[in-house]
């Protein structure tokens, strides 16, 4: 079941952002300590959740006035399921709601549930010379946090 996160939904979903997370290193890509990116988040609002209890979610922003997924996490327990697929159709459905004319996101280029993962979904790698200005501020701050501990890509999809 996807649905709207409900503010007591919130304190779980770092967990899940934690062991999505822990799929990385076997690839060596360890993320820097300190806070989840959901865990940053106060506003159900922004926040689609699949299951009840929650077992994945999808985090959205925007960015230059376009509809940005900021973080998309299932469990590994419940992965291969199609749950993140069914966020990311949420997240799509969700912005041309919302009248945004595209979905951008930033995903790391060679992990095969990233990049290529969002490519077969529609999605089209974003040189940097079309980046906007919060884009560009945003690849920036993720740097600086740690987070391009392997290359990174911007990913775009036209509603």
């Amino acid at each position: 079941m996807i649905r709207q996160a409900e503010p007591a939904d919130l304190a779980a979903l770092a967990e899940i952002e934690r062991a999505a997370d822990g799929m990385f290193v076997p690839l060596g890509i360890v993320f820097p300590p300190g806070t989840t990116v959901i865990e940053e988040c106060d506003d159900p609002r922004r926040v689609i959740v699949a299951g009840r209890p929650p077992v994945g979610f999808a985090l959205l922003g925007v960015v230059d006035g376009l509809t940005h997924l900021d973080q998309i996490a299932v469990h590994p327990d419940h992965g291969n399921q199609g749950i993140g697929t069914r966020l990311l159709d949420a997240v799509c459905a969700a912005a041309t709601r919302a009248g945004s004319a595209a979905v951008t996101l930033t995903t790391f280029r060679d992990v095969p549930w990233n990049a290529p993962w969002y490519a077969r979904r529609g999605f089209r790698v974003v040189r940097p010379h079309e980046w906007g200005p919060e884009l560009t501020a945003l690849i920036e701050h993720e740097r600086a946090l740690g987070i391009e501990v392997a290359p990174r890509v911007v990913m775009r999809k036209d509603l």
